[in-house]
């Protein structure tokens, strides 16, 4: 790569091979941006009155001063964290080492069905002509997500359709709150345009309002770090409804990943739903052990990666819960909580190294196995 492919856009002739996969970048549009594609006249009734691409309330440590995203990544605009291509692909591809960085915009909720599937759409036909063009995406680094609202199944499946051919888009994202249990069968038509394209489903935690806001048994949570705990029991709900209601025997090529939902619960429930098995099995419709439609069917991305003090317990319970089978690297960038891939390679078990930083991402997301070379980039390993 030279300074001509950089000034021109050209994308270089020369590849090399993906070492690094990141499974959640965070994209955000440029205030009033994102309007343009939300189609009349749901815009004029319900979005025109509303801020559009602003962030929702995050008590993050820093969120007063910048709303729990990294200071750096604020482009010198004024516009807000990651609206800019160029700077995030210097940040996050060059300087950190990601070869690949598959999109996630966060879309907040909307009080009516309607709307919430106008915005999702939105941020499809955005993400392609903003992200995913040949101006912005001229390296092939970015990866982009089908956003639909899953609480409508059948426009869901009309929106995968429209974009599971784009090249650059590689994954469908849903969120987990709606109602009932992905298991129902109301879901089947997202599940089934999904098989069909063979791409894979993506669940990025959100932050739902009204009837979608995740409660505990035990009631409404007090702050948000109570909330960050409470979406790793959603997950954990939604995984044993897939599991339990058949959905992976109906559809058996599906492929699900909860995306900054944690994961080291994961070990734990499969341990739990095994045990219950065993002991039911002859009540049951489904065709083997739950752990194992977990490995077959399901990742997790790595952040948030939680760790005790003594390191050697976290690669005891990576062994435990074979992460090489169901791991997916992510940064989460820009926020705060960005995991470098260079740092977090190194508490990975050797022998799963390769497979969690970009293996398992290639085959997750059916990727290339090479990208364009671009002069000067970081290599993580």
């Amino acid at each position: 790569m030279t300074l001509t492919h950089i000034q021109e856009r050209v994308t270089p002739t020369e590849r090399v091979a993906v070492r690094c996969v990141d499974s959640d970048v965070h994209p955000v549009p440029r205030r009033g941006v994102l309007q343009e594609y939300i189609p009349e006249p749901i815009r004029s009734k319900y979005f025109m009155n509303h801020r559009v691409g602003e962030l929702i309330y995050y008590d993050a440590p820093d969120y007063a001063h910048a709303y729990a995203m990294r200071v750096d990544t604020f482009p010198d605009d004024g516009e807000f964290a990651c609206t800019d291509p160029d700077l995030a692909l210097r940040q996050a591809i060059m300087e950190a080492g990601a070869d690949i960085a598959v999109l996630e915009p966060v879309h907040s909720y909307c009080r009516t069905t309607e709307a919430t599937a106008a915005l999702t759409y939105a941020h499809n036909a955005w993400q392609a002509e903003h992200w995913l063009d040949g101006k912005n995406n001229w390296h092939e680094r970015w990866r982009g997500s089908i956003c639909v609202a899953i609480e409508d199944p059948d426009g869901a499946a009309r929106e995968i359709e429209k974009w599971a051919e784009h090249p650059y888009m590689v994954q469908v994202l849903i969120k987990a709150e709606p109602k009932p249990a992905w298991g129902d069968p109301k879901y089947d038509p997202v599940w089934a345009a999904a098989t069909k394209h063979d791409i894979t489903v993506s669940c990025h935690l959100g932050r739902g309002v009204f009837d979608t806001l995740p409660i505990p048994p035990v009631g409404y949570p007090s702050y948000n770090h109570d909330f960050m705990v409470s979406y790793s029991l959603l997950a954990a709900n939604q995984v044993m409804s897939l599991i339990f209601d058949g959905v992976f025997d109906r559809y058996p090529t599906l492929r699900i990943v909860f995306v900054e939902h944690a994961f080291n619960w994961i070990l734990p429930l499969m341990w739990r739903m095994d045990a219950i098995y065993e002991a039911r099995k002859s009540w049951m419709d489904i065709k083997r052990k739950p752990s194992e439609y977990v490995k077959d069917h399901i990742k997790f991305t790595t952040q948030p990666l939680d760790y005790p003090e003594d390191k050697t317990e976290l690669l005891r319970a990576f062994e435990w819960m074979e992460c090489e089978k169901i791991l997916l690297f992510s940064s989460d960038y820009p926020h705060w909580t960005y995991d470098d891939p260079r740092w977090l390679v190194k508490h990975l078990p050797e022998h799963a190294r390769e497979a969690v930083m970009f293996r398992n991402g290639l085959e997750t997301y059916k990727l290339p196995a090479t990208v364009p070379a671009l002069e000067g980039q970081m290599r993580v390993f």
